[in-house]
């Protein structure tokens, strides 16, 4: 008689618990936070609670294409330890109050590696969830391709590819959950393709493993190298969640993409303040510039609700300074992106005083392209000396950063409102400031070099800041009679950090009254209406010319 296993002893922080506490606590460690890794049906389990999971191509078996040897008997002892054909299992289920396809992948099966099987049930839930047009969940745990079917299991990582271009292209949701391990084929494909990317706390997910670089390159690596908040903080996934916080995660980003028609809201005409300017230029500079003075994270988290912070670029790092993400205004899913100072020295050079790099508006421009799929109106909170002019970030062209998104947003087929809230500062400014409507707080300024540098420039003397900002015509009441913004939202007569709610509440109304008028246009004019903005800039002296036919 076998004896039943009561006890697990953590491989982490080696400490031991009952095995019935560890299964109310999802197989996470209380004393460490480490995971461990799940079987699919306790996978299945615990996202989604009871729903039933209608498990869809189990007919399915690996077979030993290649006569590999010893592969016949590794093929039978994993399905003996994995009670399971294959080392992916796919089914049907709710989550929430959302049907799903859902694909689990097994590491008790070989390591979860990707063979011929693995390939064609992954691409077979993709065409599935194609057919449907639900979203895709597929969480990954696997060593890579499987060696034992060569160039077969290769071919894998395209197949599943070229499955997902086609689920991209429909507009339909993938969300990628990457455990512990994530690594090779597997990592190289479907896994690092999802419109989000979650991982677990601590998973080791990367291409080549930790051992094979080491052995390859014969250096020692990073501390933490290749794990989960390494890839966060290099800008390859949106976020890290805990277990007992994932079900809830992915429920509220499907909430996020369920999209209902809006109907057109007018500003109410008594609210619509007839605003007169109240401080001089060296006033404004002063409020525009004030430490107290919201940021852009204190408006996304009272403007909207439901806030889902989204990072990274896939390709360098997260920058801090600008930050992104969807919420709701109202009930309405919209995509936010800020460029965020601090309000202390130790928050401002951790956010690089709003100065993004490359990377940052790399990620605005992921995010907005997103929000385009899905169909969402994007906010932009503009507050930024300028874009950073360090050395990296021209190694890493900021230049082409911000040119791609001025050509991009341009071609945005969804509404985009730009918000001034502080300084905009040069094209670091417009780098998220193409916008149907361009809104400025009262107290704002919006300049094409900072006063400073311009009088650095043409008089050689920074002290005369002020008559240069008031030559740059940079104040919001400027800009206005100039026709280059559209609306001046309010701010208490001290400043805006006197009296953040009443401007914040005005800037509300304002933006769901624009954004839903926009949202009644097809996405063609709504992109149309935003060319012919910019299109209709015209200030210049142009001679008619004289003589027969004009020449």
């Amino acid at each position: 008689m076998t004896k039943r296993k009561l006890f697990i002893k953590c491989p982490n922080c080696k400490t031991t618990h009952f095995i019935n506490f560890y299964k109310k606590n999802k197989y996470v460690c209380p004393d460490c936070d480490y995971h461990f890794s799940l079987k699919p049906q306790e996978r299945i389990k615990f996202l989604t609670e009871g729903a039933k999971f209608k498990e869809k191509f189990n007919n399915i078996e690996t077979i030993d294409p290649l006569s590999f040897e010893g592969y016949s008997e590794k093929l039978k002892k994993a399905k003996k330890n994995s009670k399971n054909h294959s080392a992916v299992t796919v089914g049907t289920t709710q989550i929430g109050k959302h049907k799903v396809v859902l694909v689990v992948l097994d590491t008790q099966f070989m390591m979860g590696s990707m063979g011929a099987v693995v390939g064609e049930k992954v691409t077979r839930a993709i065409e599935l969830s194609l057919k449907m047009k639900i979203p895709l969940i597929i969480v990954s745990a696997s060593g890579g391709a499987r060696m034992q079917e060569g160039v077969i299991s290769l071919m894998q990582m395209a197949k599943t590819s070229a499955a997902l271009k086609k689920l991209d292209e429909a507009g339909v949701l993938f969300l990628s959950v990457l455990t512990h391990p994530t690594t090779g084929g597997v990592s190289a494909s479907f896994a690092f393709l999802g419109d989000i990317i979650l991982a677990e706390p601590a998973a080791l997910i990367g291409f080549a493993g930790p051992r094979v670089i080491k052995q390859t390159i014969g250096k020692d690596l990073p501390e933490g190298f290749q794990y989960s908040e390494f890839l966060l903080e290099h800008g390859m996934i949106d976020a890290i969640v805990p277990r007992n916080e994932l079900k809830r995660k992915i429920e509220n980003i499907l909430d996020m993409h369920l999209f209902e028609k809006v109907e057109p809201v007018e500003m109410q005409k008594d609210k619509a303040e007839q605003i007169k300017q109240k401080h001089d230029i060296k006033e404004t500079l002063q409020l525009a510039r004030n430490q107290e003075r919201p940021k852009a994270l204190d408006f996304i988290e009272n403007v909207f609700s439901d806030f889902i912070e989204l990072h990274g670029d896939r390709g360098y790092k997260d920058d801090k300074s600008l930050i992104g993400g969807i919420a709701r205004l109202n009930h309405v899913p919209v995509t936010v992106i800020g460029q965020q100072k601090g309000k202390k020295t130790k928050e401002n050079v951790y956010r690089n005083f709003g100065m993004a790099h490359p990377e940052g508006y790399r990620k605005a421009l992921r995010l907005m392209k997103q929000a385009e799929k899905y169909g969402r109106a994007v906010i932009n909170f503009i507050d930024t000396p300028g874009a950073y002019p360090g050395i990296g970030a021209e190694e890493r062209g900021q230049a082409e950063a911000i040119a791609v998104n001025l050509r991009e947003m341009a071609g945005l087929k969804v509404p985009i409102i730009s918000i001034i809230i502080g300084e905009g500062g040069s094209g670091g400014a417009l780098g998220i400031g193409v916008a149907n409507k361009i809104y400025m707080l009262e107290n704002a300024i919006f300049s094409v070099i900072s006063p400073e540098g311009c009088a650095s420039i043409l008089w050689k003397d920074a002290k005369k800041a002020e008559a240069a900002a008031k030559n740059l015509k940079i104040t919001a009441f400027n800009l206005k009679k100039l026709g280059l913004i559209d609306t001046i939202i309010p701010e208490h007569d001290e400043g805006l950090h006197k009296d953040p709610e009443h401007t914040i509440n005005y800037l509300r109304e304002q933006i769901y009254s624009d954004m839903t008028n926009l949202l009644q246009k097809s996405r063609d004019e709504i992109r149309d209406q935003r060319y012919n903005k910019y299109r209709k800039i015209e200030f210049y002296k142009e001679k008619k010319k004289k003589g027969i036919f004009g020449l």
